[in-house]
């Protein structure tokens, strides 16, 4: 088992910067790759980062060059630097974990991008 606990979420003015974290225990080893997720209201969880156990990243297309993920193995941290947000970018983020067989989430943090 995997717990995933993310923190940093918060209200924002559009074009300002937050940094989301995520900590995870339990079974690290087992753990590939790690994700950063986003529901809106009415809309789809969709993936916005992912990195893989090297150095290896993915962006959805819409946070390119604004956000960067970076994880942290020595103790455990995953990272979202957010910045020039912009409403749109307004959810709820999860943290994932992705094992061999299982996929694992946090409860998830707001974030809320005024205009």
């Amino acid at each position: 088992q995997v717990q995933l606990v993310e923190s940093g979420g918060g209200l924002v003015q559009a074009g300002g910067s937050l940094r989301l974290s995520c900590a995870a225990s339990g079974s690290i080893f087992s753990i590939n790759s790690m994700s950063w997720y986003r529901q809106a209201p009415g809309k789809q969880r969709e993936l916005v980062a992912q990195i893989g156990s090297g150095i290896s990243t993915y962006y959805v297309a819409s946070v390119k060059g604004r956000f960067t993920i970076s994880r942290n193995n020595a103790n455990n941290m995953v990272y979202l630097e957010m910045n020039s947000l912009k409403p749109e970018d307004t959810a709820v983020y999860y943290c994932n974990a992705l094992t061999a067989t299982l996929a694992f989430w946090g409860q998830g943090t707001q974030v809320t991008v005024s205009s």
